[in-house]
């Protein structure tokens, strides 16, 4: 591996109360499968999503698991669609962009657009991940994402169990308080499959024109759009103000 690059965890014993933490992530995902009929899980099929999908697995919960392709993903992460769709047992639904807008944007702006301007950029992820996301969230009344408050100052905040206000529905971020080692700790425990880009240093994984390796001691997320400044590393599909969170229950 490269000097100097990000490098993911490799916890030598298990975190603190991991046990604990799994069953408490087990525990939610069953009870969201038994509140909500017709909840999903939006998987990026990040390291975050793939524990989430083996507590889907282990706990035989009633979520339905699909991805965004949004026409750029890097073929290291379709591969992990495969790992996951064969170790797990689960079904990945894929949802994939409208054709004819990305192509007349391309026309418009060009295939590299996304880099002359935020609004661009926005415009892009717009199309290749948010109108996808609205398409599969249609008549649903729950979704489950793999957001974690480590990933940044923007997603400090989050809670466990929001509602999504602006499609009035349920949002639940299960591994909102697992660190990074906890994360690892489980990819390792169960044999997990990841993205082979985790071990070139790249600790968030988008689109591949828009994703990069960071160094160490860098924001996990300066390789996402890292032409931008660090106020705008949002695609859009968690936006501030979407989202309340719901009081905690004893």
């Amino acid at each position: 591996m490269t000097s100097g690059l990000w490098q993911r965890p490799r916890p030598q014993q298990p975190p603190t109360d991991f046990d604990a933490l799994l069953a408490l992530l087990h525990a939610t995902v069953a009870s969201v499968g038994r509140r909500y009929q017709r909840a999903a899980l939006a998987s990026s099929l990040s390291a975050e999503d793939t524990v989430l999908m083996h507590a889907i697995a282990a706990t035989a919960a009633p979520i339905e698991v699909f991805m965004i392709d949004t026409g750029r993903l890097p073929p290291q992460t379709l591969q992990v669609k495969e790992a996951s769709e064969g170790r797990l047992g689960l079904p990945i639904r894929v949802v994939t962009p409208d054709e004819r807008a990305v192509a007349d944007h391309e026309a418009q702006h060009g295939r590299f657009g996304f880099y002359d301007s935020v609004e661009l950029r926005h415009a892009c992820c717009t199309l290749r991940k948010v109108e996808p996301l609205e398409r599969a969230l249609a008549g649903r009344n729950a979704w489950l994402t793999g957001q974690r408050r480590a990933h940044g100052p923007e997603r400090a905040g989050l809670q466990v169990e929001e509602t999504d206000a602006l499609r009035g529905i349920a949002k639940f971020n299960p591994l909102a308080t697992w660190s990074d080692d906890d994360v690892w700790h489980a990819i390792d425990r169960f044999a997990l499959p990841f993205n082979a880009l985790y071990a070139m240093g790249c600790p968030s994984i988008g689109c591949e024109p828009c994703t990069r390796a960071v160094r160490v001691g860098e924001d996990p997320r300066a390789g996402r759009w890292w032409w931008e400044s660090a106020s705008s590393k949002e695609c859009g599909l968690h936006v501030a103000g979407r989202t309340a969170a719901v009081e905690e229950k004893n």
